[in-house]
């Protein structure tokens, strides 16, 4: 039998550039919960105010938003202020894991692997350090994800242009040491302070291109689940993983997106703290391998939520 969650709200949609994303997860959610008989209702934050989340009444909120606004502590201090349980990390963990130059710092103070970086400017700062990342390097916007303005810069001829796409979505930019390796992701359930890591994926993808068609939209990504890696491997991964998360103070959930270099180092690229949840999603994806079902996942997800503070 299900619990009653009273009135549950399902904030979508949004204002970033991963509105679309954010809208199929949504909708799925919505889907999925409906199904299990609760009573509830599709929130989109792009095109409703404060005051009308306020008039809702929502006894929680499941929140499938992605990027700026939903995901970086906008909404969860928002949801704080009006007293209202909401899936997910808290407003302070929530904008740290968005800015991916101070997790990485966090990371990195806390001894983790993660790759080296620098900051950005327009000026594009000055050749010593990009010397010292060495070429080929990814360049990225501090904020957002969805590989959104995300490109590789093989020489120095290729950073103004570089630059130039990944400032088109933030006004941050930074670049990074370039891993060759096997691109993973975990997938963390907490509920009860009791952080659980689901099966780590393999994302395999033509030309080892994982953008944002091949992310979503695109049949020839392939995704191994779970990964072919050796079980002292996994472990080394399982421990970084959760140490990232709580290094952030993340709860509820959250995916981690990990290299494997060539030598089985694994090295950390970022946390998100309201991971997709459309047909391609990889929480989805690695709860399947478990046993655990969308509709499931989507109700253990909603048994965590909270307020933070």
């Amino acid at each position: 039998m299900t619990v009653s969650f009273g009135k549950v709200g399902i904030l979508c949609g949004g204002q970033s550039s991963e509105r679309e994303i954010s809208l199929l997860s949504g909708q799925n959610i919505y889907n999925a919960l409906k199904s299990r008989g609760l009573d509830v209702y599709l929130f989109d934050t792009g095109e409703n105010t404060v005051p009308d989340l306020v008039k809702e009444k929502f006894d929680v909120v499941f929140i499938a938003l992605h990027g700026k606004y939903g995901e970086d502590g906008s909404i969860q201090g928002v949801l704080e202020l009006l007293n209202i349980p909401y899936t997910g990390s808290g407003h302070m963990a929530s904008s740290i894991a968005m800015n991916k130059v101070i997790t990485k710092k966090l990371w990195m103070q806390g001894g983790l692997p993660t790759p080296m970086f620098f900051k950005l400017d327009k000026n594009n700062n000055s050749k010593c350090d990009l010397d010292i990342l060495g070429f080929p390097l990814i360049i990225k916007p501090v904020h957002g994800g969805s590989t959104l303005g995300i490109k590789v810069a093989n020489s120095y001829d290729d950073i103004d242009e570089a630059y130039k796409k990944a400032v088109l979505f933030d006004n941050e930019v930074f670049a990074e040491k370039y891993i060759v390796g096997r691109e993973l992701t975990v997938s963390i359930i907490e509920n009860n302070n009791d952080i659980e890591v689901l099966p780590i994926i393999e994302i395999i993808t033509p030309n080892h291109s994982y953008d944002y068609e091949h992310k979503y939209f695109s049949e020839e990504t392939k995704y191994l689940c779970p990964a072919n890696l050796s079980k002292e491997i996994t472990n080394d991964i399982i421990k970084i993983s959760k140490d990232a998360y709580k290094i952030i103070e993340c709860r509820g959930w959250a995916r981690i997106d990990i290299l494997l270099d060539e030598y089985d180092k694994p090295w950390l690229l970022e946390i998100n703290t309201s991971p997709g949840m459309t047909s391609h999603s990889l929480v989805p994806i690695s709860a399947r391998e478990i046993g655990v079902d969308y509709s499931d996942l989507c109700l253990k997800i909603l048994s965590g939520a909270s307020c933070k503070i």
